[in-house]
């Protein structure tokens, strides 16, 4: 996934987050979502998360791996 800007004639450029994907040997995308209504800083925000970035605003990466986990049943859960 990324997030693409395209841009229109007339109007602001479309932010758009989309998906390459194979079909037939060919290199397609798909628009998953129309982002032009975000505001730029959650904009940012999720490029630096699709990048793999999940240390908030400093911009360094993280590693973003899980140790661990438990998760307990769904009737233990109360």
């Amino acid at each position: 996934m990324y997030i693409a800007t395209v841009p229109n004639r007339n109007s602001p450029p479309a932010i758009l987050l989309r998906e390459s994907y194979r079909e037939d040997g060919k290199v397609k995308n798909r628009t998953l979502a129309n982002l032009t209504h975000w505001k730029p800083e959650r904009i940012d925000a999720l490029g630096r998360a699709l990048k793999g970035e999940f240390d908030g605003l400093s911009g360094a990466p993280q590693s973003g791996e899980i140790y661990r986990c438990r998760l307990r049943p769904q009737a233990a859960r109360r």
